[in-house]
C-alpha cells in the first residue's frame, strides 16, 4: 500500500514541477516574442493565478490516475473533488482573460480628452459586454459543477421537461429585473446613453459614471451620486448633452434700463472672452430679447467646449456685465418709474370741495338717512356752544 502512495508522491512531484516549467516558459516565451508592447506584463498580471493554479490541478489530477490505476472506494469522491477545483479554476481564468481583453480594448480609447464622443461609446459597450461575458461564465461554470453530481443528472430530464413552465413562472417573477436587463441593452447599443455623458434626469445635472445590466449611476455636480433603474432612461424624457458632441451653448439674461448702452455691453464682452480661455471661439452674441414692464432683457449668448467649462464661463461673464453696468453704467440700473401729475391732483381736489360725490354713506342728508336704515343708529345732534372760553 505505501509503495502506491509514494508511487503517488513522486507522480504528483513531477507534475507540479512540469506544471511550474510550463507556466514559466509560456511566460518567458510571451515576453520575449512580445518585449516591444506592454501587454504581455498586463497579461501575466491578469492570468498569472488561476492559469497556475488550472495547470497544478490538472497535472495533479492526472497524477493521481496514472498513480491509482486500481480504483478504489475513495476514489469517487477525490474524482468529483478534482472535477469542481478544476472547473472553477478553469471559471476564473476565463473570467481574467475577459478582464484582460476589455482593459486592452478600452485603454485605446481615453475619455479624458475633449473630443471622447467615439471613445464614451466604445467604453460603455466595452463594460456591458464584460459583464455579459463574465455572468455567462459564471452561469455555464455552476451548470458545469452541478452537473457532475449524479443526484443533479439524474433530475436533468425532469428539469427540462419543465422548463417552459418554469421559464414563464420566473419570467412573471423577474419582470421588473428582466426589463431592466433589457433595458441596459438597449441603451447601451442605441448609444442612448453612455459613460461619461453630461445629462439632466429626474432634475437632476450631473455626468454619466457607471451603466450596468440594472442601474445606472449618475454623479451630480454636487458630488451626490443618483442612482436610477435602465428602465427610466427608457421610458421617461432625458437631457443628453454630449450625445453628438461635447460642445454647448449656454445663455446670461440681465434685466436693465432702458438706457442701456448695448454697443458698451458687446465691447466689454469681447473683452471678457478675449481674457479667459474657458470661451472656445464659436458664439458670442448679445441681444436685447424682451422690452416690458419699464426693463429691457438682455442676452449674452456664449459657447464653451463642455458643460463644465461653460458653467464657469456664464459665471464669470455674468460677474463681469454686472460690474460694467455698477461701475461705468449706473443709469442702466433696473429702475421702477413713478409719473404723479400734480395739476390734476389740485384739480381733482377741487371738484371734490366744490361737487361731493354722493355715495352710499357719502355724508349728505339722502346718505345720512340711508345710513341709519341699514344701521339702526341714533342721529347725533351737535350743539353749538359758541367760541370757547379760557377758563
Amino acid at each position: 500500500m505505501w509503495e502506491d502512495w509514494l508511487t503517488y508522491g513522486i507522480a504528483v512531484a513531477i507534475a507540479i514541477g512540469i506544471a511550474l516549467a510550463v507556466a514559466f516558459t509560456a511566460t518567458a516565451i510571451t515576453k520575449l516574442l512580445l518585449r516591444r508592447h506592454q501587454w504581455p506584463d498586463a497579461l501575466a498580471t491578469h492570468v498569472r493565478r488561476p492559469f497556475r493554479a488550472l495547470l497544478l490541478l490538472v497535472s495533479v489530477w492526472l497524477a493521481s490516475i496514472i498513480a491509482f490505476p486500481r480504483k478504489a472506494g475513495w476514489w469517487d469522491a477525490v474524482d468529483e473533488l478534482m472535477t469542481v477545483a478544476t472547473l472553477v479554476a478553469g471559471g476564473w481564468f476565463m473570467v481574467s482573460l475577459i478582464t484582460f481583453l476589455t482593459n486592452q480594448m478600452l485603454g485605446r480609447y481615453r475619455v479624458d480628452v475633449p473630443d471622447n464622443v467615439e471613445a464614451r461609446r466604445i467604453r460603455t459597450q466595452g463594460l456591458i459586454l464584460e459583464r455579459l461575458a463574465i455572468t455567462v461564465v459564471v452561469v455555464v461554470t455552476l451548470g458545469a459543477i452541478l452537473m457532475t453530481f449524479p443526484a443533479v443528472r439524474s433530475v436533468g430530464a425532469s428539469l427540462l421537461a419543465s422548463a417552459g413552465i418554469a421559464s414563464i413562472v420566473a419570467g412573471l417573477a423577474a419582470q421588473s429585473t428582466l426589463a431592466n436587463m433589457f433595458a441596459g441593452v438597449q441603451l447601451v447599443f442605441s448609444q442612448a446613453l453612455r459613460v461619461d455623458d453630461v445629462v439632466v434626469a429626474g432634475g437632476e445635472w450631473g455626468r454619466v459614471g457607471e451603466i450596468t445590466l440594472s442601474y445606472v449611476v449618475l454623479n451630480v455636480w454636487d458630488q451626490r451620486r443618483l442612482i436610477l433603474p435602465c428602465t427610466y432612461f427608457t421610458t421617461q424624457p432625458f437631457e443628453n448633452w454630449t450625445r453628438q458632441g461635447s460642445e454647448v451653448l449656454g445663455s446670461v439674461e440681465l434685466d436693465l434700463d432702458w438706457r442701456v448702452p448695448v454697443s458698451s455691453l458687446r465691447d466689454h464682452l469681447d473683452t471678457v472672452l478675449a481674457e479667459t480661455d474657458l470661451w472656445d471661439g464659436r458664439t458670442r452674441v448679445i441681444q436685447i430679447t424682451d422690452a416690458t414692464g419699464g426693463l429691457v432683457r438682455v442676452r449674452v449668448l456664449v459657447s464653451a467646449a463642455d458643460s463644465g467649462r461653460l458653467w464657469d464661463l456664464r459665471c464669470l461673464v455674468r460677474e463681469r456685465m454686472v460690474a460694467l453696468v455698477q461701475r461705468a453704467n449706473p443709469e442702466a440700473l433696473p429702475t421702477q418709474r413713478v409719473l404723479v401729475d400734480r395739476r390734476a391732483g389740485r384739480a381733482g381736489a377741487a371738484t371734490a370741495e366744490s361737487a361731493p360725490v354722493e355715495g352710499l354713506f357719502s355724508g349728505s342728508a339722502a346718505a345720512e338717512e340711508r345710513h341709519s336704515e341699514f344701521t339702526q343708529s341714533i342721529p347725533a345732534v351737535q350743539v353749538d356752544d359758541g367760541p370757547p372760553t379760557a377758563d
